[in-house]
């Protein structure tokens, strides 16, 4: 499917299979981004967000200005998703201040946070195992975790563009662990770096083998490097024709994960508008304010609100569904009306 010289038969393929669970359905929910700091003890080589303790710009949220962020969106959002660097200081007790704090006050905002490296990274600053540690989150108000991180899970790989980052196996093994726990994840791949198109067959293999021992995968979220001219000049760099069909190819391959996300913070809305046709069948949220991509290079718009997303959704001749975070509610959404909640079947891995 990667090699085959006819791109608009792989990707007719792919809407083929995203039709036949969700017919014209695609899903956003509306969420919000912030980040907790950019201050991180790896400098891995793609990484354009991550500062040093020292640099000018580096910053550290306190639990007062982190629910300041959230407080003004806090009637028009059901999620905040926060990621950061791998603070030198910060353990699992900083973070259940973090989210207990936003439990109390927003009770209802779902948090999808930390990335598998953030969750080792605090189990070894607090001196905790990995299970410990998300227990310890999970009982504090963490609901679920993106996925971010996964890059390509072939270690030689990682080795040149992550070194210090979780290995290949620990970031299935820490994802195993927050689902044996009953909590739901995200799963990621970065391409267009290094990688060959073996690597990206490798990664897409081995997150749907561990889909199917432990099953708590929700979404796959295939996004491109974004190059600049000092990380990583040696980088590959994928083209629009490339994401789409990376995105359509995992549609066909990961027969077991249920959703597939043109993650447009990162692609961009022209092109996620058109991976809705590709396979895709989630386009995120309204997010509000995002830095890891933008920083890279990213332009998409932060100030999309929900009419105007499902006015792109809708321009692909789609049905935009407002979800919550664990996939189980769904509402058609109506520009300008109050829409009835309707019930979706449970889509298994047929």
């Amino acid at each position: 499917m990667f090699e085959n010289p006819s791109l608009s038969s792989v990707t007719a393929l792919a809407d083929m299979v995203k039709r036949s669970r969700y017919s014209n359905l695609v899903f956003f929910n509306e969420n919000l981004h912030v980040n907790t700091t950019n201050i991180c003890v790896l400098a891995c080589r793609f990484c354009a967000f991550r500062k040093g303790p020292r640099h000018p710009e580096a910053y550290a949220l306190g639990v007062d200005e982190y629910i300041d962020r959230i407080r003004p969106m806090s009637t028009s959002i059901d999620e905040v998703h926060t990621v950061g660097g791998l603070h030198p200081t910060w353990d699992v007790d900083d973070y259940c201040r973090l989210f207990t704090a936003c439990k109390s006050e927003f009770p209802d905002i779902h948090i999808k946070a930390l990335t598998a490296v953030e969750i080792k990274h605090l189990s070894q600053r607090s001196s905790i195992s990995v299970e410990d540690t998300l227990s310890r989150l999970l009982d504090a108000g963490l609901d679920s975790l993106p996925g971010g991180g996964a890059e390509i899970l072939v270690d030689n790989i990682r080795d040149r563009i992550c070194m210090g980052k979780e290995s290949s196996d620990e970031y299935l093994e820490i994802h195993s662990i927050a689902h044996n726990l009953g909590m739901p994840t995200n799963c990621t791949m970065l391409f267009g770096t290094i990688e060959s198109i073996h690597d990206r067959v490798t990664h897409l293999l081995r997150i749907r083998n561990q889909q199917d021992i432990t099953g708590g995968f929700q979404c796959f979220v295939p996004y491109p490097f974004l190059p600049d001219k000092t990380r990583l000049p040696e980088a590959q760099l994928a083209t629009g024709s490339e994401v789409i069909r990376v995105i359509s190819v995992s549609r066909l391959m990961l027969d077991n994960i249920p959703h597939i996300k043109a993650y447009r913070m990162n692609i961009g809305d022209k092109l996620a508008s058109l991976a809705l046709t590709c396979g895709a069948d989630d386009i995120d949220g309204t997010v509000g304010h995002e830095e890891i991509m933008h920083v890279a290079g990213s332009s998409t718009r932060l100030d999309t609100s929900s009419d105007q997303l499902a006015m792109l959704v809708e321009s692909t001749g789609s049905l935009p569904i407002k979800r919550d975070s664990k996939y189980s509610v769904f509402t058609p959404y109506e520009t300008n009306s109050v829409s009835q909640s309707i019930p979706l079947p449970q889509i298994g891995a047929e």
